[in-house]
């Protein structure tokens, strides 16, 4: 075997080599581009059991609140209805998608949030120490509702990105993965106003 011959071969090597090299480096990004949808699917189920599990704690504190209540407030019947049918329709609506359960959601914590503030004008209610634990416990909860929305969106955003953005999008529409499959949890247009307290009855 002659010189050129040699030289022929090992340039049809290199090239090779590096053909494959190429080969192996996109499989590789485009398994770690699959990965990372994956990861970003996964985190937005699990932020969205965060928040189903703090609404499932305001659900079971509503209940105690109201029982205590009762005995001290029996005039502000229509009030504690309120939470209660809220309460329950949230109970009830637990498996429809993060919108439709927004707005009743946010209901109840406006209702809640009213509650708990209306009461504050009776002066045995608020030595009650019962009240005061169970009123703390529903503004801790209404506190890790909000960050647990915050965390839940910013996953769907992250994930919405990597099923939008190019190349990954490639990726998304072979693997299944679908721009919308996670909905945003969004604040009810009536949930933005100012809760609204009235002593003077």
């Amino acid at each position: 075997m002659n010189m050129q011959a040699l030289v022929a071969l090992s340039g049809g090597a290199t090239v090779a080599i590096i053909i494959g090299a190429a080969i192996v480096l996109l499989i590789i990004i485009v398994i770690a581009m699959y990965n990372k949808l994956v990861r970003l699917r996964q985190s937005c189920k699990e932020s969205w059991s965060d928040i189903d599990t703090e609404l499932q704690r305001r659900h079971d504190l509503i209940p105690n609140l109201i029982e205590t209540v009762k005995g001290y407030a029996t005039h502000e019947k229509s009030v504690l209805e309120e939470v209660t049918n809220l309460r329950n329709q949230a109970v009830a609506d637990k498996d429809k998608g993060p919108a439709e359960r927004a707005k009743v959601e946010d209901q109840l914590g406006k209702a809640a949030g009213g509650l708990v503030a209306t009461f504050e004008a009776y002066p045995d209610l608020k030595a009650n120490q019962n009240f005061l634990q169970l009123q703390t416990e529903l503004g801790e909860t209404e506190t890790r509702i909000a960050r647990a929305r915050r965390f839940y969106n910013a996953n769907v955003r992250d994930f919405s990105n990597g099923v939008q953005m190019f190349p990954s999008s490639i990726i998304a529409g072979m693997g299944g993965f679908k721009d919308g499959e996670f909905e945003f949890f969004k604040a009810d247009d009536s949930a933005r106003e100012a809760v609204k307290v009235d002593f003077g009855s």
